[in-house]
């Protein structure tokens, strides 16, 4: 089998940037390597998915609770592994993802406030991507811890991937949201040993070529 490295955090947090370059970084290096961008929004099955974002269940993220929504992207993911990149995978090939099963651990455990309900939450998505779905587990998760009020002012100029335009997703364009997604996604890190990667040094905002060579540090130990 072969290794799989997942990037991910809040919207805004650099996720595909730093995917991409890690992924030339590896390539040059030698490394057989396969980039994987979930969801992807080419797929017939993320139509659920674009919905959902796109309003169309209703106007906010919680239009869906954490258990509705978790499935319309953990069904997308399982056609894009099982459709695309497993192959790859058993092939023994390094599979580097933006974004995972933990989108689903950041974004919609965060509409669950209870501590005991959401872990409740995390226990059955485990089981329903990784043993159900039998989805493979990663071997490293990266996670990008970028503060909100960061990667808001990020994504202020950045086009949404679904409409091609400056218009917000339901998750993109409710703030409060955003931050309960950033305070979630820090301790879902830290309940499942993630990587973390602080992309704020100092209040200073680190550069994109920065926060890669570490990621690159981090990935060559993986290997």
């Amino acid at each position: 089998m072969g290794k799989l490295i997942v990037i991910d955090g809040i919207d805004g947090s650099g996720k595909n940037t730093q995917a991409r370059l890690l992924t030339d970084k590896l390539t040059k290096a030698g490394v057989k390597v396969c980039f994987v961008e979930i969801p992807d929004y080419s797929s017939d099955a993320s139509a659920l998915i674009k919905m959902y974002l796109g309003g169309e269940f209703g106007p906010s993220a919680n239009a869906l609770d954490a258990y509705q929504a978790s499935v319309l992207f953990a069904v997308e993911r399982f056609a894009s592994y099982r459709t695309g990149w497993k192959k790859d995978y058993d092939d023994n090939t390094l599979i580097l993802c933006d974004r995972y099963v933990t989108s689903n651990m950041i974004h919609q455990a965060a509409k669950i406030k209870d501590a005991h309900l959401k872990n409740k939450f995390l226990d059955w998505l485990w089981d329903f991507e990784y043993n159900i779905y039998n989805m493979p587990q990663p071997d490293k998760v990266l996670f990008l811890d970028m503060p909100v009020e960061f990667s808001i002012e990020l994504m202020k100029n950045r086009d949404n991937k679904i409409t091609g335009t400056q218009k917000k997703d339901v998750h993109e364009s409710d703030r409060q949201y955003l931050a309960e997604s950033y305070f979630n996604a820090c301790y879902v890190a830290d309940k499942y040993k993630w990587e973390r990667i602080c992309c704020v040094s100092d209040g200073i905002l680190r550069s994109p070529e920065d926060i890669s060579a570490e990621l690159f540090e981090i990935v060559k130990g993986v290997l």
